[in-house]
């Protein structure tokens, strides 16, 4: 089966990220720390931290998607695990590259939503999650709350189009 392609290049992604960070601040929301899902959301969570001036930026590691239309039956956190003990109190924006199925993106921001610190007996929650990412397909369970470009093609990225320079041909990939 063939899937409509969305080619994502390096400059439009550069371009797209300063819109997206442009949405959230013009939101009057700023967040405290941005989490990126790894390793889709490490690229534009770094993009968005630095274009609002976040400098506190954190990964959680999730794996889902195994090829082209493929993935797990659930995602997966994966080690190592974050530091979760600076969240406290603090606005989080969770940073994905898509939500597609939305799952990851779920799975993400109900663990962060659930992170707290007990402090004299008393547990301080994360003060608010909010997403953002790249794109969203319309069957995404997750509406992020900042959103560049809506799709239902296959995004090729462009950190992510060729194969891994230690298997150039692809053979098992």
């Amino acid at each position: 089966m063939t899937h409509a392609r969305e080619e994502l290049s390096w400059q439009t992604f550069g371009d797209g990220m300063r819109q997206l960070a442009s949405q959230i601040y013009e939101s009057g929301w700023m967040p405290d720390l941005v989490v990126a899902v790894a390793r889709g959301g490490l690229l534009p969570a770094g993009a968005i931290s630095y274009a609002l001036g976040t400098k506190s930026i954190g990964t959680m590691n999730v794996e889902f998607y195994t090829d082209i239309a493929e993935t797990l039956p659930e995602p997966v956190v994966l080690p190592p695990l974050m530091d979760t003990s600076a969240l406290a109190g603090k606005k989080v924006l969770v940073v994905d590259d898509v939500a597609d199925s939305g799952k990851t993106l779920a799975l993400v921001i109900d663990l962060v939503s659930k992170f707290g610190v007990v402090a004299d007996d008393e547990t301080v929650p994360v003060s608010e999650v909010r997403s953002a990412v790249i794109y969203e397909k319309s069957r995404s369970i997750v509406k992020p709350d900042y959103v560049w470009k809506r799709t239902e093609d296959w995004i090729n990225f462009p950190w992510s189009t060729l194969p891994p320079v230690s298997n150039p041909e692809g053979v098992g990939a």
